[in-house]
């Protein structure tokens, strides 16, 4: 569209009647008192056929059942799902009843054996210092060693077992 001589344009095109809009007013506001809309009006346009509003509940319900769409029913729980949720409740029901968390099984001083706590001291060289530092002073009486009876017989066997002959003539 060319617009670079619309400022040369003089008139619009359109024209209306000598005085039309000076007698307008004038005009509506006669016919209008004149006449009532409602009563000008003959006809409304619109017709509705005989017994419409009769049958028509039974049309609708008829065209609802006739047109009723097949939908993809998507389930909540798939058997994949059950498959995947069964067999994480499986493994952690399988490791809590492993002997990884059961507190039995540990050892405790009464289920020690004497014989392997005395290897365990003589095989990792513990010197006297760190077993010292693991009683009190009051473990550590005289009265507590006077208790014990120990026999020349079993002395003189665990100087056999347990000693060279070499440092025992020796000393």
């Amino acid at each position: 569209m060319k617009t670079n001589k619309i400022h040369n344009i003089k008139s619009s095109g359109f024209k209306a009647p000598l005085d039309y809009f000076d007698a307008f007013d004038d005009k509506l506001l006669d016919k209008l008192k004149n006449e009532s809309p409602v009563q000008a009006i003959k006809t409304s346009g619109f017709e509705v056929p005989k017994g419409y509003f009769k049958t028509i509940d039974d049309t609708i319900i008829k065209q609802i059942e006739s047109d009723k769409p097949t939908t993809k029913v998507i389930p909540l729980f798939n058997k994949k799902m059950i498959l995947y949720a069964t067999s994480i409740a499986a493994a952690v029901l399988l490791l809590f009843n492993l002997s990884l968390f059961d507190t039995n099984s540990k050892p405790t001083f009464d289920s020690l054996d004497s014989q392997s706590v005395e290897n365990y001291i003589l095989n990792e060289n513990i010197s006297f210092s760190e077993l010292a530092s693991l009683f009190s002073d009051e473990e550590w009486n005289a009265s507590i060693f006077s208790e014990d009876h120990i026999d020349d017989e079993n002395i003189e066997n665990y100087l056999l077992d347990y000693s060279d002959i070499e440092t025992l003539l020796t000393e």
